[in-house]
């Protein structure tokens, strides 16, 4: 971590939210980490999500019943929850760049932090309802919510540091992934492959990662890891990311096994590859992120056209939203302390909804791009069973080379992305092509 760019982060932070309770009234602003919550009816406890309002100015992610109070004026106070427990490993003591820049207090019982969270005036609370203290229950003002998460859509410095350090932890495992799919490993056992390079475990993943093979790669969300190893490896499809102090990347690759009836296949991944570098591209400042997932469509219609699968005219094919049966989600989104990054539907900082493009209900941002937005790129080409069913039931199936697509289907689907920072001029810089050229 860079002592100037986290300071630097901090003053930005400390700026924005001064304007913000300014303008929302208040006087202060106090953050609760969260709390651990456990299974119903059991004692067994679900993997801890810290508060993303929390991680945005502290690079604590594992560290339940903490507190944040920042106020006009004043360093930022952590009250910092460190119990004296032998059933399990407590937060180490206070370590790291960060502690120079608050006032610090620990504690070692939870509901000792309210003592020190008690400051006079009016008071906005950010947390979940079960991270209440008795004289300290979150309200989450929406308005000034909505002016954080507005705000949180441009990185600072520091942020882009801990974004490009999150692909360069997940670069090497997604080459350890592909070597161990090309051995013929199971999905579990890719999985291993890629939690080891990655120096990560199951919980320390900004998400559940999604390990595929063959006509699994058609499931968007495949949430399964076969602990069997397939007769035959033809295709793999890995989603999957790291994380750095609270930030994450978020990565996908498709491999082809290669060999005997894979160049159908292949010349299709080959495609897609070339349309994932095009609309990369096209991440520019000023540009309608709508508009790149738009394009996303004509160039997928083109490589089904080109491809042979369908004999339709780009036009045709997008007016019969034959391109949604094939490509059915969106084109990215924003990318940060969270894999689905806040604000992605705003259209200023009041809340206001940028409504999504007719007929296409999964985008998940609707913004016009700006300088320090990372964003993410992943264009996708499936054969979804029921998708290709509504297709065969359409005025359009007899445009369709179904035999390809039978052939096709038995390798699931591909899906290419990458995560890009646009800048405030020229091309985007591509954090996960970088990270893999870093390799090199």
């Amino acid at each position: 971590m860079s002592t100037t760019t986290y300071a630097q982060h901090l003053a930005q932070l400390q700026t924005q939210l001064e304007s913000a309770l300014a303008r929302t009234g208040f006087d202060a602003l106090l953050i609760a980490s969260g709390i651990e919550k456990y299974a119903f009816l059991d004692d067994r406890p679900y993997l801890f999500q810290p508060n993303p309002h929390f991680k945005h100015w502290l690079p604590l992610t594992q560290h339940p019943n903490s507190w944040l109070l920042l106020r006009p004026g004043h360093q930022p106070r952590v009250v910092y929850y460190q119990p004296d427990d032998y059933w399990h490993v407590p937060p180490s003591a206070p370590t790291g760049e960060w502690v120079q820049h608050v006032e610090l207090i620990v504690i070692s019982r939870a509901e000792d932090a309210a003592a020190h969270l008690q400051v006079p005036g009016r008071l906005a609370i950010i947390g979940e309802a079960d991270a209440a203290l008795e004289s300290v229950v979150p309200n989450n003002p929406q308005d000034l919510i909505h002016l954080l998460h507005y705000q949180r859509a441009f990185k600072t410095a520091y942020e882009l540091e801990q974004m490009r350090a999150a692909s360069r932890r997940a670069a090497p495992a997604h080459l350890a992934a592909r070597d161990a799919f090309l051995a013929g490993g199971s999905e579990a056992e890719i999985h291993r492959a890629y939690l080891i390079a990655a120096g990560h475990t199951d919980r320390d993943l900004p998400y559940g990662n999604i390990v595929a093979l063959n006509e699994h790669c058609a499931v968007l969300h495949y949430q399964y890891q076969d602990t069997q190893r397939p007769a035959q490896s033809r295709s793999f499809l890995i989603d999957a990311g790291a994380q750095v102090n609270g930030y994450a990347s978020d990565i996908t690759r498709t491999w082809s096994a290669g060999g005997a009836g894979s160049a159908e296949f292949d010349a299709l991944l080959a495609a897609m590859e070339s349309a994932q570098l095009a609309l990369v591209d096209e991440v520019r400042a000023g540009v309608d992120y709508r508009d790149i997932h738009l394009s996303t469509h004509r160039r997928i219609a083109a490589i089904l056209q080109d491809q042979g699968l369908v004999r339709m005219s780009v036009e045709a094919q997008l007016a019969e939203r034959v391109t949604s049966i094939f490509f059915p989600h969106g084109i990215g989104h924003l990318l940060g302390l969270q894999v689905h990054d806040a604000g992605g539907f705003m259209a200023d900082e009041t809340g206001a909804v940028s409504p999504k493009p007719e007929g296409h209900p999964y985008l998940r941002l609707t913004r016009p791009l700006a300088a320090g937005m990372v964003v993410t790129i992943e264009p996708g080409l499936y054969f979804i069973p029921t998708l290709l069913r509504q297709l065969r039931a359409s005025a359009s199936a007899s445009s369709v080379d179904w035999a390809k697509v039978e052939r096709l289907s038995r390798f699931g689907g591909i899906r290419i992305e990458d995560d890009v920072v646009c800048r405030a001029e020229g091309p985007a810089e591509n954090l996960t092509r970088d990270a893999f050229a870093s390799l090199s």
